[in-house]
């Protein structure tokens, strides 16, 4: 089942029959090294952290790419939602094999859509590592716009690092929808 998406990729159910496939994902050095993760998860403490994560109030998407003609899973993206002031922290996870192809960047923005005409949030945000240029593009691509830095938060390939803060704005969002066109007029 997909709910929303493009020609390119689509949103659909946070899945507990996916959970070896995220927990392989995660297990990438590359996605360590963004999160600022140090250590491996087991595989029997994911499928754990699973249960508590279906049952909770964030709103988690498995990505499927669209572009091989059937829905193929290649990332997650979940908003940490605030609901006394109607915002949502960010955050995206997408396999070794589906990054730097623009899904991402289209994953981003079918998530704000979702965001800001479903869930009615007015803000959200998200912490990039200043080092993960390509995430930063990603992100701008999308619609966040840099908000500020925490210096030296984080750490990159061993080194201490500042993490930038980005946020996207309902009443900035400029669409293009994928939301709007379904509703009734």
């Amino acid at each position: 089942m997909l709910w929303i998406g493009n020609e390119i990729c689509a949103l659909g159910p946070y899945r507990a029959d996916l959970v070896e496939t995220y927990w392989r994902w995660e297990q990438d050095p590359a996605l360590l090294v963004g999160y600022g993760r140090q250590g491996p998860e087991s595989l029997e403490a994911r499928t754990e952290g699973m249960v508590h994560q279906l049952r909770g109030d964030n709103i988690r998407f498995t990505v499927y790419d669209l572009t091989s003609g059937s829905p193929v899973p290649s990332g997650v993206t979940t908003l940490l939602p605030d609901h006394a002031v109607r915002t949502a922290e960010y955050v995206i996870m997408l396999a070794p094999e589906a990054r730097g192809h623009g899904l991402g960047t289209r994953a981003t923005r079918l998530t704000l859509d979702y965001a800001f005409h479903i869930t009615n949030l007015r803000m959200v945000w998200l912490k990039v590592l200043a080092p993960n240029t390509a995430g930063v593009r990603a992100y701008q691509k999308a619609g966040f716009r840099t908000a500020g830095t925490l210096r030296e938060a984080g750490y990159w390939l061993g080194q201490v690092c500042d993490e930038i803060i980005m946020d996207a704005l309902a009443k900035d969002w400029g669409g293009p929808s994928v939301v709007v066109p379904l509703l009734p007029e």
